[in-house]
């Protein structure tokens, strides 16, 4: 998750671009074979129906004839985008969770690490994450490898936990970082939707001499756009923002989770012997 390769062909690039043009075809698709041609069908029927109704025909409204213009399409495709990328920052999420079930340091009850121990248990540790694919670049063993490699440095137990605070402080800086493409979405979709407000307003302003004349259909067209486009931006907007927050306590409570475990599968077995105990031991 913390991935150290942020080329063209890591994940962190592909996901985005990828995720992007697989909601741009499906998008698209969905208007052009469903959504606007049920719009067009459902704005003759009403048309048919109110001629026959006469003054008595009271309009129905379709989700598909509020969705069928292009500010609405581009406002579900920067949505379904936005939540490509939502579902792979929480399989990232899950998949760390997975790895705290796991016993890396392995110690038996009543066994302490002292400073001596910790490069052998250090080096044990790394070879083991190196050999397994699905470990490696994960947060808790690099949490693990700092702390331990902290603890052999300067024996002491107190910079073994800072080591693991300082990552921690890290990671959740990174974490934060990389759903500012997620939140700049989120931003965008009711910027389309204002776009698409204005285009509307504009257009029925164009058709005033018209509507003077006693033809309102070309204004309420372009004020059904206005209203729409916002409408609909609004409403997905409101879903992204809380399925964004929701990852982010996800995300925050994987930190509290990792920190818990070096401390209570690492930090708290540590010790440092006193001159009496490393002579004990060296005799």
């Amino acid at each position: 998750m913390f991935s150290r390769n942020k080329g063209i062909f890591s994940l962190e690039f592909l996901v985005p671009v990828a995720g992007f043009f697989f909601a741009l075809v499906v998008v698209h698709a969905l208007y052009t074979f469903s959504i606007r041609p049920a719009a067009t069908d459902f704005e003759i029927t009403s048309r048919v129906k109110a001629m026959n109704a006469g003054a008595d025909y009271k309009p129905e409204r379709s989700i598909v004839v509020i969705l069928k213009d292009p500010e609405q399409e581009i406002e579900l495709i920067l949505w379904v985008w936005a939540i490509i990328l939502l579902g792979y920052k929480l399989a990232q999420v899950n998949g760390e969770r997975k790895l705290l079930k796991h016993d890396f340091i392995g110690a038996r009850p009543g066994e302490r690490i002292i400073p001596e121990e910790a490069l052998d248990r250090y080096k044990e540790l790394k070879n083991a994450v190196e050999a397994t694919p699905r470990w490696r670049e994960r947060l808790l063993p690099d949490f693990l490898l700092a702390s331990l490699h902290r603890f052999h440095a300067t024996r002491s137990v107190q910079d073994a936990s800072s080591a693991v605070k300082e990552r921690s402080e890290l990671v959740a800086d990174n974490l934060d970082s990389t759903l500012s493409l997620i939140r700049y979405v989120a931003w965008a979709i009711p910027a389309v939707g204002f776009i698409g407000t204005v285009r509307g307003i504009g257009d029925a302003l164009a058709q005033a001499d018209q509507a003077i004349k006693g033809d309102l259909s070309g204004v309420t067209a372009s004020l059904g756009l206005a209203f729409n486009s916002t409408l609909v931006a609004l409403m997905l907007s409101m879903v992204l923002m809380f399925l964004l927050h929701a990852l982010q306590a996800r995300q925050e409570a994987l930190i509290v989770e990792l920190q818990n475990y070096c401390r209570e599968k690492l930090v708290d077995i540590m010790k440092v012997p006193t001159t009496e105990e490393t002579s004990s031991i060296l005799s």
